[in-house]
């Protein structure tokens, strides 16, 4: 009922905002732009401008409804119901005390096979979310700074991360989809159909580019702000001691996070470096704890 009700949710804001951008877009072309002597009148297609909605908007937050699926579909995981041992208590009890706090809905806790020490959190909104840790992340990390990451995690679904980067890719979605489709159109009008149809493709692939560092720089903002969210709750000393334990195990496993990863943008830990920086969904460790120690 819960999954129903957020799916819900998620297709009625996806509609509100298709039906204000065609409310408003028509309005800004034919007055307000010309009011002030810019006239793109004729030149914008409104059938392709709600397409594109539907495309760039309808993708997203269908991947945003299905996310806790697919991330378990992706990874070999159990969840995490009646504790069994010490370490799984303090994964559940974290979480659940957390989200007391909050007063939302306890996130469903998961536990995935990965040797690396990671976390994510996922879902459609804040009372329907999962957070999954590694069991590196508990090998290796200490009990408090297990507790500072899972707060990290409930910093994301509490902020609302999941859902604000959703909305941020479906508008870059449109925007890519909707310039692909004007060049197309307009050399379409002119006869020349193929070299509007190549064009289309070089030009979605460059805004695409473009679009990904933008959603990139974003998620980056978004972890400082779980890093402050969990400084809060456990104190900043207990989510520098994190970050350093799992900067010291990528270091001596020689481990380069991709930004190709699908759980790029969930996980807590991924470095990159030179221009791919551009495109990386975490800030650098060290930049981390340099914000946490400013705190």
């Amino acid at each position: 009922m819960k999954w129903m009700k957020g799916t819900f949710l998620l297709l009625a804001a996806n509609i509100l905002i298709m039906v204000t951008l065609s409310l408003t877009v028509p309005l800004l072309i034919n007055i307000v732009l010309p009011m002030f002597g810019v006239d793109l009148r004729g030149s914008v297609d409104l059938s392709s401008l709600v397409w594109a909605l539907v495309l760039g908007f309808g993708g997203a937050f269908i991947s945003l409804a299905f996310s806790k699926q697919m991330a378990r579909a992706m990874l070999d995981c159990r969840q995490i119901t009646q504790p069994q041992s010490h370490a799984e208590q303090v994964v559940y009890g974290s979480v659940q005390e957390i989200a007391q706090r909050l007063h939302i809905t306890m996130p469903e806790v998961w536990v995935y096979e990965s040797a690396d020490p990671n976390a994510f959190a996922t879902g459609p909104s804040k009372n329907n979310s999962m957070v999954a840790v590694s069991t590196g992340l508990l090998t290796h990390l200490q009990e408090q700074e297990v507790r500072a990451v899972l707060a990290h995690e409930m910093g994301h679904v509490y902020n609302g991360d999941m859902f604000a980067t959703t909305v941020l890719a479906g508008l870059m979605n449109t925007f890519v989809y909707y310039i692909s489709m004007w060049v197309r159109r307009f050399f379409t009008e002119r006869d020349q159909a193929m070299l509007g149809f190549g064009l289309s493709i070089v030009l979605q692939i460059i805004v695409s580019v473009l679009a990904s560092v933008l959603i990139s720089w974003f998620s980056r903002q978004r972890e400082y702000g779980a890093d402050a969210f969990a400084a809060k709750v456990y104190g900043k000393d207990s989510m520098i001691s994190a970050l350093r334990a799992i900067d010291r195990w990528v270091t001596r496993s020689q481990i380069e996070y991709s930004s190709q990863d699908a759980l790029a943008t969930m996980k807590i830990s991924g470095n990159s470096s030179g221009f791919m920086h551009l495109f990386a969904t975490h800030p650098p460790i060290e930049a981390r704890i340099d914000a946490l120690e400013r705190l």
